[in-house]
């Protein structure tokens, strides 16, 4: 995590879950490598959510009862998009965000799907320089017009 990541989210008076997604102050995205198989693209968003839900606070919205009583974990209040790019706009995205104070940055190095052993991702980690550094994808929270204007022009995921 960097110092960009201590201070992401929303407090609780922020948290509106009448309000419309497009309203709230953060937006969430998640870029996904465009050349990846479907399940391979799925890993990658699902990895990436995760790493954000726990990261950033008040994106969780209250759990959800049915007419029968049945409970259901919170999802996002905030919405969450999940876009593509090729790898080379994934990578300049991811970097740009990355530099930009006020944005959570949650990635999905290529060889996290390459290693079975958890230690040995960490290890391989510190040998790949930042700007060889292929992505899976790349979940990113951040002030609305800041990430609209990193991901303006990509497509939804197909």
């Amino acid at each position: 995590m960097s110092e960009h990541d201590t201070a992401i989210g929303f407090t609780p008076e922020e948290i509106d879950p009448t309000a419309s997604t497009r309203s709230a102050r953060l937006k969430w995205v998640i870029v996904v490598n465009s050349e990846l198989p479907p399940g391979r693209a799925a890993n990658a968003a699902v990895c990436t959510a995760v790493a954000t839900a726990t990261a950033v606070t008040g994106l969780l919205g209250d759990e959800a009862v049915d007419a029968d009583g049945e409970h259901y974990t919170g999802l996002p209040w905030t919405g969450c998009s999940v876009l593509s790019a090729d790898p080379a706009k994934l990578r300049a995205i991811r970097a740009k965000a990355a530099a930009s104070p006020g944005c959570h940055v949650a990635d999905m190095p290529a060889v996290a799907q390459q290693i079975r052993v958890y230690a040995d991702f960490l290890a391989t980690m510190k040998e790949i320089p930042t700007e060889e550094m292929d992505y899976c994808a790349v979940g990113i929270v951040g002030p609305r017009n800041r990430i609209d204007k990193l991901v303006g022009k990509l497509s939804l995921l197909p």
